[in-house]
């Protein structure tokens, strides 16, 4: 059940990221108190948030004020979500697809050289778990899993940077599937080529990684591009 501070937050950060408020607006905890009937203390802790994002600045002469898309903080999860709800929903997926592209490749090759045990083991699962449910068209089970593959491997990759973007991904993977972005059924060869990353990475193979993984993403930009 969301809570007055996650609904309140979510209405604000959506009507600043739309354009709603616009930038320079000032507002006051007294209008956030006042529209969405909360106490001051839920509108101290909205702003401290909207804050956090980038969103807005917080002075005591001059109020909440609403600040330039340039100050945004773009890899914030809960604005990758309500970029996406918006109406240049695809052109913010392919800006998502195209950071993929760059980072993911050279993710599973350092993967495939600094996985352990335990996690080549669980790539190699994760990939045959896909194949299963891609096959058999359950889109939510096989976006779950992918989810957790992608996550996985950067998190294998030993890279703490590669590894901070796991959220980023999710968003993207969630927005191509929560916007009816996706086929109704995955498609074979993105099957097969999530397969081949995790056997490369499973068997120490960085290049074959590599290949594979740009191979995936290649196909992602090109899709959204075709939306564009």
């Amino acid at each position: 059940m969301p809570t007055a501070h996650t609904t309140v937050l979510a209405e604000v950060g959506r009507r600043i990221v739309r354009g709603d408020l616009a930038e320079d607006t000032v507002i006051t905890l007294d209008w956030i108190g006042d529209t969405y009937g909360v106490s001051r203390t839920v509108a101290r802790e909205v702003v401290q948030v909207l804050v956090s994002m980038g969103l807005v600045e917080s002075r005591r002469r001059t109020g909440i004020r609403i600040l330039s898309r340039a100050e945004w903080d773009d890899y914030d999860p809960a604005i990758i979500r309500w970029r996406l709800e918006g109406d240049q929903r695809l052109r913010h997926l392919h800006e998502l697809a195209e950071l993929r592209a760059a980072i993911e490749p050279a993710s599973a090759a350092l993967a495939a050289s600094y996985a352990d045990a335990d996690q080549r083991t669980e790539i190699v699962r994760l990939a045959e778990q896909m194949e299963a449910s891609g096959a058999a068209g359950d889109l939510q089970l096989f976006l779950e899993q992918d989810i957790a593959f992608h996550r996985l491997l950067l998190r294998a990759s030993g890279n703490v940077m590669f590894a901070g973007l796991g959220d980023v991904v999710e968003g993207v993977l969630r927005g191509r599937t929560d916007h009816d972005l996706m086929p109704p059924e995955p498609k074979r060869e993105a099957r097969r080529l999530h397969q081949v990353v995790a056997e490369a990475v499973a068997g120490g193979e960085a290049e074959v990684a590599r290949h594979a993984m740009t191979a995936i993403l290649a196909e992602v930009v090109s899709d959204l591009g075709h939306d564009h």
